[in-house]
């Protein structure tokens, strides 16, 4: 019995001890994985941190690439494209007064379509937005008043023959002595006054708007009253409607004249003194942003405005392709005479947008360009201050930048597509 108990005390003594053992080697065993788990975690994070610098590296290089961009364009290809070279110099930046307002029709170029009797519309051969010309018939009306004076016209023109007939019967009697001298100074006074009389009633059809040599020529016909436009311009509004009366006081067609327009502008007080009648002014509009028409004050209000302070002023400006509409809202900008230190400035077409920065294109040798970013100050003239990145006496494009730049976008677009492949 005691041996057994010996036995059992001897294996419980070895189990314990295979336990203890086996504990001991377990927290051996962690400590070297934990510190083997943060010296890779280190080394992991030192080889990302290589690669971001590497990236980032690669990123500076990148940039400092694309603020080199070049575009290679032969001599021949840069007068095809209208792009003028020309060496940096100083310039007398002008001053500019902007100021807002509003596009109208030029008055001194707007007629209102009216007849000159009154008639019952026949037919109308016009519509709003139609261009039409000087003279050109808009409307044809029937006119009881015109009825009346073509009735009178061919009476005086019968009038007028009997009365020749009589002076020539006359004069004849005259010169056999079969009738006195007398009679015949009767007959001559009475065929005056039918020519005159004539002559009045084809003035007043030619008033109305009836050639006198077409009434000659064709007879009698219906009497048509046309009304013609007195000038040639667009139709901006329409009134004349077939089977209405019209009469002097209604305007049937507005025909407007767009070549040239108005616009009128709210100039501040304190710079009244800056403006004068004659003065150079750019106008721009919201839709067309490149779009620069060139015009001057033709007038200038001689009254303050109560509320804001501000003088009317109108600068009449030309109107290509009638791309200025009336009531579009505009800024002008009124050009002072420079009177600050001559800066180093470029024209303003020179500046062109890429990537989201300001770059002249810098000539480098006779056909290359590099498309160089630079930092701009004051405007005015159409000039634009440089403040870094050119230097005096550097040659760029100063003309026809948008074709280099255009040049290359299409290069980018080239690339990316290479890439893709």
């Amino acid at each position: 019995m005691k041996s057994k108990l010996v036995i059992l005390a001897v294996a419980g003594s070895i189990a314990l001890g295979c336990g203890l053992g086996y504990r001991f080697a377990k927290l051996d065993g962690g400590g070297e994985g934990k510190h083997g788990t943060a010296q890779h975690e280190e080394e992991t994070h030192k080889v990302e941190t290589h690669k971001e610098e590497a990236h980032a590296e690669g990123a500076e290089e990148h940039e400092a690439h694309g603020e080199e961009v070049e575009v290679a364009m032969t001599l021949e290809a840069q007068k095809a494209n209208g792009i003028a070279v020309q060496g940096a110099k100083a310039e007398r930046i002008a001053g500019v007064i902007s100021a807002t307002g509003k596009v109208e029709a030029n008055a001194d170029r707007i007629a209102h379509v009216s007849p000159r009797i009154s008639g019952k519309v026949v037919s109308v051969r016009g519509s709003l937005g139609d261009a039409v010309g000087a003279g050109q018939t808009l409307v044809t009306l029937d006119s009881v008043e015109l009825a009346d004076s073509l009735n009178r016209y061919h009476q005086s023109r019968t009038k007028l023959a009997l009365a020749q007939s009589n002076m020539e019967r006359v004069k004849a009697l005259v010169e056999k002595k079969i009738a006195a001298r007398k009679e015949i100074l009767q007959a001559e006074t009475e065929y005056k006054y039918a020519q005159t009389e004539l002559h009045t009633d084809g003035e007043r059809l030619a008033l109305y708007g009836v050639s006198v040599s077409d009434l000659q020529k064709g007879g009698r016909k219906k009497p048509v009253l046309p009304v013609t436009s007195p000038i040639s311009g667009i139709i901006t509004e329409k009134h004349a409607i077939v089977g209405e009366l019209a009469d002097p006081t209604k305007s049937l067609f507005t025909v407007a004249d767009l070549s040239s327009v108005w616009v009128v502008v709210d100039v501040n007080e304190k710079d009244l003194a800056k403006v004068r009648r004659g003065q150079v002014a750019t106008v721009s509009v919201g839709a067309f942003p490149d779009l620069r028409l060139k015009g001057r004050i033709t007038y200038i209000a001689d009254q303050v405005d109560e509320s804001t302070h501000t003088v009317k002023a109108r600068v009449e400006v030309a109107n290509p392709g009638r791309k200025l509409k009336p009531e579009m809202f505009a800024t002008v900008e009124l050009a002072l005479a420079p009177d600050a230190p001559p800066v180093l400035a470029v024209p303003e077409d020179a500046l062109q947008d890429l990537d989201g920065k300001k770059v002249l294109f810098i000539a480098e040798g006779d056909s290359r360009f590099a498309a160089r970013p630079v930092q701009t100050g004051r405007s005015g003239g159409g000039m634009v201050e440089i403040v870094s990145g050119l230097e005096a006496g550097e040659k760029y494009a100063a003309k026809g930048a948008f074709i280099l730049k255009s040049e290359v976008k299409k290069g980018e677009i080239k690339d990316e597509h290479n890439h893709g492949k």
